[in-house]
């Protein structure tokens, strides 16, 4: 048998180097950046998002996703495109 996802989610595509309004729900999850210094001396940033299952880091351009239930969740872009599109309102 196949599935179909038919949850509404809210989700936003996170960057660490442009500026960007969180929504309400993403702040009120106190979702931390935490920097890293390469061995080529790059910084890389991540970010913590504490999931169901534990916690889970995000890199810039991934999706944050909160389900019906207000669980919250990372989502790499290619999964995110395959698996949701967007709806009005």
């Amino acid at each position: 048998m196949k599935y179909r996802k038919t949850a509404l989610i809210e989700a936003f595509q996170w960057f660490d180097d442009r500026p960007m309004t969180w929504p309400q729900w993403a702040m009120d999850a106190n979702l931390k950046t935490i920097s890293e210094t390469q061995s080529d001396g790059a910084v890389k940033n991540r970010l913590m998002v504490d999931t169901l299952e534990g916690m889970l880091f995000a890199r810039p351009g991934d999706w944050i996703a909160r389900g019906v239930h207000g669980e919250i969740w990372p989502i790499k872009p290619d999964i995110f495109a395959e698996s949701y599109e967007a709806v009005e309102g």
